[in-house]
């Protein structure tokens, strides 16, 4: 499945998908300074799409840019118009979304400050992240040897372009040595996340997770936390070594894009199938974002 759709929206309109270019001279593109977001639509009941957790995503999106100081040309509104069109645009009622805004051509250097600000959003038909089988039996996760960013090294609240080369490099590592996915590390030896996703642990049926200090706040993070609390299950916030990974009875990651992703194996450790409390949070998780749970749909835009 490609990512090619019909149209994108850039700066207030929506262009060709071919027309849809950036010039090379781009600061983005030589230095990473920019922001993003991953937001996904679902089909809902009786037709139509639905975008899960919409605002939770732009104000992201709106703070991301406060924190690197870049002024966005818009208003949370009008990102937010500009997601909903593009979907709608393209025909799409179950999509993967792309909001990015991003220095243009100008001035060159690390001091350069007066660039153009691009806001764009692009959208596209996204199957299982992590594959399908992944999804339903587990996946094979290694730890890297990267390791992920010191607090103070970079803003980890925000979802910065140039973060990600951090992740790319533990994801090729960990592929290219037959595994599907990397367990990062933080600087003292604490589990922090994946690549692209957050990390819960079950063991006696206790419930951690790494506590939002140099990881990514995730939004689909919150919801487990939710699903959990409303099925009488605390999950508690604190720094684990990968030993707690080995012994686990359950490991799951979540993320826009990987959902409710189970692990069946960490570094040659076997964890075993996805278990009963991993199945329930992906159950009540599908067929929320799809409009089947009451409580979970005023986080619903529907369109």
């Amino acid at each position: 499945m490609g990512i090619e759709s019909r149209f994108i929206w850039m700066d207030g309109e929506l262009v060709p998908y071919a027309d849809a270019k950036v010039h090379v001279l781009s600061h983005s593109l030589h230095y990473g300074l920019g922001v993003f977001e991953g937001i996904r639509s679902y089909r809902q009941p009786g037709g139509g799409g639905g975008v899960w957790k919409l605002d939770e995503h732009i104000r992201r999106l709106v703070d991301s840019a406060k924190m690197c100081r870049i002024n966005l040309p818009c208003s949370f509104e009008e990102i937010r118009q500009a997601c909903v069109a593009t979907l709608e645009a393209n025909e799409f009622d179950e999509a993967y979304i792309r909001p990015i805004v991003y220095l243009g051509e100008g001035a060159m250097g690390l001091g350069a400050r007066g660039n153009q600000v691009h806001v764009t959003v692009a959208t596209w038909e996204w199957g299982a992240y992590l594959g399908d089988d992944g999804l339903n039996n587990g996946i094979r996760v290694a730890t890297s040897t990267f390791t992920r960013h010191h607090v103070n090294a970079n803003l980890q609240r925000a979802k910065v372009i140039g973060h990600y080369v951090n992740s790319i490099l533990a994801r090729y590592e960990a592929n290219d040595n037959g595994y599907d996915e990397a367990i990062m590390l933080d600087q003292m030896g604490w589990v922090a996340e994946g690549t692209g996703e957050n990390l819960f642990v079950v063991r006696d049926g206790a419930i951690k997770t790494p506590p939002v200090v140099n990881i990514l706040a995730g939004i689909t993070r919150r919801t487990v936390f939710d699903i959990l609390r409303r099925d009488g299950l605390t999950v508690h916030e604190l720094a684990f070594g990968r030993d707690g990974l080995y012994v686990a009875d359950e490991v799951f990651m979540t993320g826009t894009a990987a959902e409710i992703t189970p692990v069946r194996e960490i570094d040659r450790r076997e964890i075993g199938p996805p278990g009963p409390i991993t199945r329930r949070v992906q159950q009540v998780y599908a067929a929320g974002v799809r409009g089947e749970v009451e409580w979970m749909r005023p986080y619903i835009t529907k369109y």
